[in-house]
């Protein structure tokens, strides 16, 4: 019996009993879907992160006040955290292996412009923030270089804030109000695009001693610093946290965070969703399989009379064992593509009705899906096929 009949005659036994079959297939089609599906939401939620973080480059290192830990009694010994200030990101740019260094501070203020205003993000920082950040500014310039403590009252407007306070007309050497303070408009940035939702290019950038006293704080919201190369991250973050220890006088009130580190974080997270999909689509397959298994052992039980003629008229025990393999892994084959297209389906509809949530169904996990139900089906199928393939031709024939 050759590899094409023994299909065809799996194919008519699964046709012969329809509904039988259907049941049985809806267990292994429930399994492949389910995973396919939280899979297709995971993975596409996992490359969209991806993308956004990465958007501002992977040497970036952020450096946040105050420590990410508990430890000791709670209320028995009180700390002192230390603010971060422009003197510690002056200081950190003599590390050895920092190529930008931006001291941060942030907020949210009205921008006006002849009688229209605008809440947006007000960045403060330095001359180096396009470099790290990897922006571009479309027209005029950045903020000036120099030193961070002192600076003019200068802004760049990003490319959504210009549209909706000048319209068309040119911005350059205007002036607007930020947090009721005038300043000069010296530059247009390139638009940027959306961060987790947020829009990058509705902001305005000024310097990073102005942005502090017009959000009522002496301290740095963060300073970010790039690296001259990923592969030096982990030994330039030493030196980092050496350098701000020694002066925060011996405190480690600091938080030191990596775009490695987060994105490794990501997908540990990504891996332990993944693991549960796993075990839900696993508990789906084993009743999937224990269908198959039971509705095999049916079939060999209704087809004794068949199985002692063929045996009766020269047909071998592997033969016998083909056949009924053939028929188990076929069943779960057919299963295993019904829930592929429905997974997919399903993940392509949830895109279409919600399209800010992403989904990306990988190839490889589709030939995994397919291979796993055929693996199913026929590891379902071994004892019944082994029942059938180990029956006496007289003793099948006089049973009917």
């Amino acid at each position: 019996m050759t590899f094409e009949e023994t299909v065809q005659q799996a194919g008519k036994a699964i046709l012969g009993n329809r509904q039988r079959s259907g049941l049985t297939m809806l267990g292994i089609l429930i399994g492949i879907a389910s995973v396919i599906l939280l899979t297709s939401i995971g993975e596409g939620t996992r490359l969209y992160i991806l993308n956004e973080f990465t958007q501002f480059g992977t040497n970036l290192v952020a450096i946040n006040p105050g420590k990410v830990e508990t430890t000791g009694i709670p209320g028995a010994v009180g700390g002192t955290t230390h603010p971060l200030t422009i003197s510690d990101a002056i200081a950190l740019e003599r590390v050895r292996g920092v190529r930008e260094v931006v001291p941060v501070a942030m907020g949210t203020a009205g921008v006006e412009y002849a009688g229209l205003e605008r809440s947006v993000y007000v960045y403060g920082v330095t001359a180096r923030a396009p470099e790290a950040w990897k922006m571009d500014v479309r027209v005029g310039r950045f903020l000036p270089d120099g030193d961070p403590r002192y600076a003019s009252p200068v802004a760049v407007l990003g490319p959504t804030l210009k549209r909706e306070l000048f319209g068309e007309r040119n911005a350059l050497g205007e002036h607007v109000r930020i947090g009721g303070q005038r300043f000069l408009v010296i530059g247009i940035m390139e638009p940027k695009g959306q961060f987790l939702g947020f829009d990058i290019d509705d902001s305005a950038y000024i310097p990073v001693s102005l942005a502090q006293p017009l959000f009522n704080r002496d301290d740095l919201m963060e300073i970010d610093l790039l690296v001259h190369n990923q592969s030096i991250i982990d030994t330039v973050v030493a030196r980092m946290k050496d350098l701000l220890i020694e002066r925060h006088g011996g405190e480690e009130d600091f938080t030191i965070t990596t775009q490695t580190g987060m994105l490794e974080t990501l997908d540990n997270v990504i891996r332990i969703v993944s693991l549960a999909v796993v075990g839900i689509g696993a508990i789906s397959l084993l009743v999937g399989a224990i269908g198959i298994l039971t509705m095999m052992w049916i079939s060999v039980s209704e087809r004794t009379a068949e199985i002692g003629l063929a045996k009766a008229i020269g047909a071998t025990p592997r033969q016998i064992l083909r056949l009924y393999l053939g028929e188990a892994a076929l069943l779960s084959t057919i299963g295993g593509i019904l829930g592929l297209a429905t997974g997919i389906g399903l993940a392509q509809a949830i895109h279409l009705l919600v399209p800010a949530l992403p989904v990306h169904t990988p190839v490889e996990y589709v030939v995994l899906a397919l291979g796993v139900s055929t693996s199913v089906g026929v590891l379902s199928g071994i004892l019944p096929a082994r029942r059938a393939a180990a029956m006496d031709p007289v003793e099948a024939l006089a049973a009917e």
